[in-house]
């Protein structure tokens, strides 16, 4: 098993700027070693979940319309935490983050957005944007 762990969700303004970061731990031999997507969903009260970003180990990464220009997903390799650069926020970027990853599969264009892509998943962590 991979567990997942967000963090760096908090507070910001409207035009502000927060980091996400996504840790694996635990079973993490077959996850270092075989390639792997990885994902940012975020999911607003009364909301459906929603995929935002995606990067694999090739080094193909996607963005959400709703977040390009705004949202960087970074990882330097599996090792390393993803992280989620979300820069000039605004009050419907509101949500809990979640961090999601895939082993043995690159990401599409087609199913990265779709949460029944992803086997692990972390815990969520908050961002809230006030005007």
């Amino acid at each position: 098993q991979v567990q997942l762990v967000e963090r760096g969700g908090g507070s910001a303004q409207a035009g502000g700027s927060l980091r996400l970061s996504c840790e694996a731990s635990g079973d993490t031999y077959n996850y270092y070693s075989d390639y792997y997507c990885m994902a940012w969903f975020r999911q607003a009260p009364g909301k459906e979940r929603e995929g935002v970003a995606a990067i694999d180990s090739y080094g193909s990464s996607y963005l959400a319309d709703s977040v390009k220009g705004r949202f960087t997903i970074s990882q330097d390799n599996a090792k390393n935490p993803l992280y989620l650069q979300m820069n000039n926020l605004k009050p419907e970027d509101t949500a809990m983050y979640y961090c999601a990853a895939e082993v043995r599969s690159f990401c599409f264009r087609e199913t990265y957005a779709k949460a029944e892509t992803f086997t692990y998943w972390g815990q969520g962590t908050q961002a809230t944007v006030s005007s």
